[in-house]
């Protein structure tokens, strides 16, 4: 299976629309949104049937209880993160808590227990044909990176003969960035023409090359500054990267993305020049001798 990674350095670029044409244009029979953060692939793609979904457990957390507990206020006094605290009796706030285990260590009475806590939720669609792994971090959980490893290795594993798959990144190069390079064969970068996009874009750039990964950009909404896409090729050029298109501003992709549409299900100029990126991009992840 050959992995094909799509990120930006920042968010609003237009990377999840490309992700979504490409899988489109691909008929992809794998393919995971790894923004876990805030998924939006299933918007787009437009699955019938639903998903398969279970709990997925992160960090510990601590939990007390009230049987046991003789309010010697040890936990609390020893917890950096004051997530302990007592009304009528002493509880632990789960959003502020970090796991350390400090509380049930100093415990005297064993009141206190690190248990496993629900961080997100693992969702994977599939008809016989097609596979999309993707998942929901909750609110307030640390663990995103761990949950975007748990969502390729679903992809992988319900789809272990597919030839290609594409994976939607999350903007950034945090947690869930990294957990999405590791093992890709190749990564898209969709860069934007302004001061912040190309800043991001070259952030982005960095932190793939430290995985060896082959990588490539592309500009959306060029046309928004011709001088700013020009400092983008420039810089490409003189970092030995394969650039590999332009794609236009075009109102018809918002319309159509807003309709539940992919760019390249419509006559548009941005679905034309992204149909050129798509075939340019299979060129450099399938040639030979290619990672």
């Amino acid at each position: 299976m050959k992995q094909l990674l799509i990120l930006s350095g920042k968010g609003g670029t237009g990377k999840t629309t490309i992700a979504s044409a490409f899988i489109k244009l691909a008929d992809a029979k794998a393919y995971a949104d790894c923004d876990v953060d805030a998924p939006n692939l299933h918007l787009i793609t437009g699955w019938s049937v639903k998903p398969a979904k279970k709990d997925y457990y992160g960090l510990p957390k601590a939990v007390i209880d009230p049987e046991l507990c003789i309010k010697c206020d040890q936990c609390r006094q020893n917890c950096r993160f004051d997530a302990i605290s007592i009304d009528e009796k002493y509880k632990v706030d789960h959003f502020a808590c970090e796991g350390c285990g400090v509380c049930e260590y100093v415990c005297p009475v064993e009141a206190i227990t690190m248990k496993p806590a629900v961080a997100g939720e693992l969702m994977l669609y599939s008809d016989g044909e097609k596979v999309f792994s993707t998942a929901q971090l909750k609110m307030g959980s640390g663990t995103s990176g761990m949950l975007v490893t748990e969502v390729k290795k679903q992809m992988k594993a319900a789809a272990a003969d597919a030839e290609l798959a594409i994976i939607d990144g999350s903007p950034g190069i945090g947690c869930p960035v990294i957990a999405s390079l590791s093992g890709v064969d190749m990564v898209l970068i969709v860069a934007e023409p302004s001061i912040s996009g190309i800043s991001d874009m070259e952030r982005i750039i960095n932190t793939a090359a430290k995985f060896g990964t082959k990588t490539a950009v592309c500009i959306n909404k060029y046309d928004t500054s011709i001088e700013n896409t020009e400092k983008i090729e420039r810089f490409c050029k003189k970092q030995g990267l394969p650039f590999i298109g332009r794609i236009p501003f075009d109102s018809n992709a918002v319309k159509a993305i807003n309709n539940g549409q992919t760019v390249v299900d419509i006559d548009c100029i941005s679905g034309t020049a992204v149909k050129e990126v798509y075939h340019k991009t299979m060129n450099l992840l399938f040639e030979k001798g290619g990672g």
